[in-house]
């Protein structure tokens, strides 16, 4: 019977990397392992299946191989790719059963620990990422928010182990609890030792014969809970914040992993940011722009004053100091640039349309004031 291609087997696809592929393996191993299904005479196979494809995918030498000979790499029936022949015998009979014991020996401990050796000790838990989405004046201000993430968590059934209540977690007789199986091979170039996962317990070093009926024997349950994240005052768009020690339980006592919080924040109808300075625009009258005025301007801390000097054009920028963001490196606050509109009034009404034709008069524009165009040409002098 052909063999089911190994990427499909563990249901991954061929680009992925070594974290998806053992993210997968650990699933389907949980789930098929004959433990867990007493009841089913072909969770052996089905589990030594994918025991056998996750040792290839997971070794980079050996998954080159398959990926470039497919499971012809592995046959001593028909060598790499059928052009370079058997090593069911070769070397001698130097004892290599086939290429898969060259790749363990070379590769997973022999020749002096050449390679990876399987991870036995604590492992930090997987970062979470979630976005965030806050108003333009919670990022002037600052706001603290209450957001809710799904993430593995220690199962309260079994606190964690695995082993249904009552029951306990066996060290793994196969290696003592290590993990790991050491085997020494005679090879022409002398005696190797090579270190691979058992596969007895899958590298955990326990054996759990009686899975807890919560989690299904993997000592972790999913659960949403609320996390408070505290936006400081002058975020900017984009702007990612790190929790530590929110993200989801290591493995063997690891730590937590953190959970990275990307803030976005809502445009303005009114403001905008660029740097730590805030650009808006303000109406003044063409009284205020003629004489001067000091007038009221809103900011995102309520009004304030700015001074209007006599002459002013429309589309004059103004600063006002300190009216900005605050910096998030602690180096003051940015500024508030004003630019000023001239309104120029829609109706005039006669009183109003003879104080400005005297204006007119009186600069020396008799021209404008007695023309038909009075009203359009004061808007083109003023903008």
């Amino acid at each position: 019977m052909a063999k089911q291609d190994y990427y499909q087997l563990l249901g991954v696809d061929k680009n992925a990397d070594e974290a998806t592929i053992k993210k997968a393996y650990r699933k389907l191993a949980r789930e098929l392992h004959p433990d867990a299904n007493p009841d089913d005479p072909s969770a052996a196979e089905k589990f030594k299946a994918v025991k056998e494809a996750y040792d290839v995918l997971s070794d980079s030498q050996k998954r080159s191989l398959y990926d470039q000979y497919g499971h012809a790499a592995f046959d001593p029936e028909q060598g790499m790719g059928g052009g370079y022949g058997s090593y069911g015998g070769g070397f001698g009979g130097s004892g290599f059963g086939d290429i898969s014991d060259i790749f363990e020996t070379f590769f997973s401990g022999g020749m002096g620990g050449m390679g990876q050796r399987a991870h036995t000790g604590p492992v930090k838990g997987n970062d979470l990422r979630v976005n965030l989405t806050i108003t333009f004046e919670e990022s002037y201000f600052g706001v603290e928010k209450e957001i809710q993430i799904q993430r593995e968590e220690h199962c309260s059934t079994c606190s964690g182990s695995g082993a249904k209540p009552g029951s306990k977690v066996e060290t793994c007789p196969v290696c003592n609890g290590s993990g790991q199986v050491q085997t020494v091979q005679q090879t022409m170039l002398g005696n190797m030792m090579s270190v691979r996962t058992c596969s007895n317990c899958q590298g955990t070093g326990q054996i759990i014969k009686e899975p807890c009926t919560t989690c299904s024997g993997s000592g972790r349950v999913r659960k949403t809970r609320p996390v408070k994240v505290k936006v400081p005052a002058g975020i900017e768009h984009g702007r990612r914040l790190r929790l530590n020690g929110e993200g989801e339980p290591g493995e063997r006592n690891g730590p937590n992993g953190d959970l990275y919080v990307v803030v976005s924040v809502r445009p303005h109808k009114d403001f905008e940011r660029r740097g730590d300075d805030i650009y808006t625009d303000a109406s003044i009258t063409f009284t205020q722009a003629v004489i001067g005025e000091e007038v009221k301007v809103t900011t995102l801390e309520g009004t304030a004053s700015l001074r209007i000097p006599a002459g002013t054009e429309s589309g004059t920028h103004f600063r006002m100091r300190g009216k900005g963001f605050p910096n998030l490196g602690g180096y003051g606050r940015g500024d508030m640039q004003v630019q000023v509109k001239i309104e120029i009034p829609k109706k005039l009404n006669d009183k109003q349309r003879e104080a400005l034709t005297q204006f007119a008069l009186s600069m020396g524009e008799e021209e404008i004031a007695k023309g038909k165009g009075f009203f359009s040409k004061m808007k083109d002098i003023l903008k």
